[in-house]
């Protein structure tokens, strides 16, 4: 990602603010974002959101209330690194992530990294949204 972390978040934050003022969605900010700030999309994702890492942890809390999963913000980090380093989120991690950014669980992977999952897995991540 260019620039500082946080400050490439704070450029992120105010350009995704004006374009949903102007009707874009999340998927189209994520887009937009990615010609700026070449990223997973899973990183792009909470970026076009607004969300700093803490801010994406703790509603995934809350949202994972009654099943107990947990998730740290360095973790989240390794799940927005891979497949060059990290670790690969599982699929309930992508639905609940998707959740907190308002979007589908396909959207935040990459064509080759959906093909590191089961063919099972890959028609649940379509099929959720």
């Amino acid at each position: 990602m260019s620039g500082t972390g946080y400050q490439t978040l704070l450029d992120c934050r105010r350009r995704s603010r004006y374009l949903r003022q102007h009707g874009f969605t999340i998927d189209q900010i994520a887009i937009i974002l990615n010609l700026d700030h070449p990223a997973t999309p899973l990183r792009l994702y909470r970026h076009a959101a607004g969300l700093t890492a803490a801010q994406t942890v703790a509603t995934y809390h809350r949202l994972a209330d009654t099943t107990g999963a947990g998730l740290r913000e360095s973790r989240l980090y390794d799940y927005e690194s891979w497949p060059e380093a990290g670790r690969r989120p599982s699929v309930f991690t992508l639905r609940l992530l998707a959740r907190v950014y308002g979007t589908r669980p396909i959207h935040l992977l990459t064509s080759a990294v959906l093909a590191t999952y089961s063919v099972r897995d890959q028609h649940a991540l379509r099929q959720d949204g």
